[in-house]
C-alpha cells in the first residue's frame, strides 16, 4: 500500500536555522483539505481579557485549536501560524505560548511574529491565526 504524502517542514541547509520552534516554510502535497482561521484575541468567552501576554497568547491558541477542531483538524495539522503582538516586550510571552501549543508536533509549521500598533482594544496585546493542511487518508 502506498504512503499517504505529508505535509512536510522545509528547512534548507543553505541558509541560516530558524531563530525558535518553527520552519522556514512547509510544503502541502496536492490534494489537502485546509482550515484558515481569523486571527483570534486573547479573549475567555465569557469577555475576560488576561492582562499577562502569555495567558492571552494561550486563548488565542486555544480558540484556533476550538476552530481546527469544528473541522476535524488537530493542531498537529497546523502549516502555518501567523502572529501580531503589540510590542516587542511581548514576544517572550507570545513564544512561549506558541513553544507550548508546538511541542506536541512532529513537524513545526512556518511562523511569522509582526510587531502592531495596536488592535482594536487597548488591552488586547496578541493575536494570532493559524493555517491547517490534512491529506485525506488512502
Amino acid at each position: 500500500m502506498p504512503l499517504t504524502p505529508r505535509p512536510t517542514a522545509l528547512c534548507p541547509a543553505a541558509i541560516r536555522p530558524p531563530f525558535a520552534a518553527y520552519a522556514h516554510g512547509t510544503h502541502v502535497p496536492a490534494g489537502a483539505e485546509w482550515v484558515f482561521t481569523s486571527g483570534q484575541l486573547g479573549i475567555t468567552a465569557d469577555d475576560v481579557i488576561p492582562e499577562e501576554v502569555r495567558a492571552q497568547a494561550e486563548l488565542c491558541f486555544a480558540a484556533c485549536e476550538a476552530i481546527l477542531a469544528e473541522a476535524g483538524f488537530s493542531p498537529t495539522d497546523t502549516v502555518r501560524i501567523n502572529a501580531f503582538v503589540t510590542d516587542r516586550a511581548h514576544m517572550a510571552g507570545y513564544m512561549a505560548a506558541r513553544d507550548a501549543w508546538c511541542a506536541r508536533m512532529e513537524r513545526l509549521p512556518a511562523s511569522t511574529l509582526v510587531i502592531v500598533s495596536g488592535f482594536t482594544r487597548p488591552e488586547f496585546k496578541v493575536e494570532v491565526e493559524v493555517t491547517a493542511a490534512r491529506l485525506p487518508p488512502g
